[in-house]
């Protein structure tokens, strides 16, 4: 029974679009759906895929526009996510050096890193050595994809409705660039992850230049633009509208909260404004331990593991969590999905890896079909180089 936002904002009487991948189109409630090229490897070149995206939007937008009914767009940018490909000039934005050095040695350890290694090789440049060049090239996506989006703002300014158009821009996870051993992914719940961009403008209702201090969570997006638009469902929402935190009517609606991670591999913890504890429910293909704990305060890059050294803390923090699990599925009257999904490591005896080390020998990430030509172009280039001995 549960409606989306796009089938709520339909039912009072909004057009609504969605340009990109969201996994499951039919099941977000969307009356038009739209893609685009999104991803690209590196023998395909450096793809402008915020332009791509634009060319869809733009006459999408001028659509819209000219029914003369309210509207919701949702664009999905996928220039930040990897691939980093960023076309010219961005991949050179951030980066003087030289990206090739044979004396530069720090990415050996992205490229032996089995799992991922093959992903990582279909797409970035041959003959790389400096990881601070990858992490540029981030950087250089995320410049032009900015760059792009002003595009689509200064169409919404021809057009006459910037001013009356909420605009919101958020991401839906942070990356681990060459954070704790994870390389150019989002694996993890460290905070690098879990802090996430969000900017609102809507001139008369949201101050420009107004920065707002405490937590919020995914789940305040949705009351929070339901209440500028000025509509009022009756529905009892889980987030909370971010327009108390924008007015001074609160300072932060959850000073600690649950995280969880049920992707890679399921990680769920509790954080405080002092404290993070991690519990993996699964081996780690990144061989972190079952359980972590750091001092936000002290360690806010958490590289010093404290959960052995402070088994107080653990167990307060846990029981912390456990009773909000409990609370919640009374709530709910379903169990925690934490719980009951996945197992594909198998760490209740059920799926096929009981260990890190079994999980990192047999997981690889990427397509099969390029693994398997990268991995015979590597043993022709092994052969031709002991030829040549």
């Amino acid at each position: 029974d549960m409606k989306t936002l796009p089938e709520m904002l339909r039912d009072e009487g909004y057009n609504t679009t969605c340009v990109g991948f969201t996994g499951n189109p039919s099941s977000r409630g969307f009356d038009t759906y739209l893609d685009y090229q999104a991803w690209g490897s590196w023998e395909e070149g450096r793809l402008p895929k915020a332009q791509y995206l634009n060319d869809v939007t733009l006459p999408e937008l001028d659509r819209l526009c000219d029914e003369d009914k309210p509207f919701f767009l949702f664009l999905r940018h996928m220039d930040p996510h990897a691939p980093y490909l960023p076309p010219a000039p961005f991949e050179r934005m951030f980066y003087h050096g030289d990206e090739t050095d044979p004396e530069n040695k720090s990415m050996e350890p992205v490229l032996a890193f089995k799992p991922f290694r093959d992903f990582l090789a279909s797409w970035l440049p041959p003959g790389i050595s400096d990881k601070d060049y990858v992490i540029a090239q981030y950087d250089g996506a995320i410049a032009y994809m900015d760059a792009c989006i002003q595009s689509i703002f200064t169409a919404l300014e021809a057009r006459g409705v910037m001013d009356e158009t909420i605009v919101v821009l958020n991401g839906d996870h942070g990356e681990t660039l060459y954070d704790h051993d994870c390389f150019f992914d989002h694996h993890g719940i460290y905070d690098v992850t879990l802090h996430v961009p969000l900017i609102i403008r809507y001139p008369g209702k949201v101050p420009a230049g107004q920065r707002v201090a405490g937590f919020n969570q995914h789940k305040d997006l949705v009351p929070t633009i339901m209440e500028l638009a000025g509509i009022d469902t009756g529905i009892a929402y889980d987030g909370r509208s971010l327009m108390q935190l924008v007015n001074g009517e609160a300072d932060s609606f959850e000073s600690e909260f649950y995280i969880t991670e049920c992707t890679w591999m399921r990680k769920h913890g509790w954080r405080t404004p002092h404290w993070k504890l991690i519990i993996a429910l699964e081996p780690d293909f990144h061989f972190k331990p079952e359980i972590e704990l750091y001092n936000l305060v002290e360690d806010p890059d958490e590289n010093h593991n404290l959960a052995e050294s402070e088994p107080e803390m653990v167990a307060l923090l846990k029981g912390r969590m456990d009773a909000w699990i409990a609370k919640r599925e009374q709530e709910t009257g379903k169990p925690n999905p934490m719980h009951h999904q996945g197992d594909w490591h198998g760490h209740e005896g059920l799926g096929p890896f009981t260990s890190s080390q079994q999980a990192y020998d047999t997981l690889h990430i990427g397509s099969a079909s390029q693994a398997r030509r990268l991995q015979a172009r590597e043993a022709q280039e092994k052969a031709e180089a002991e030829k040549k001995d």
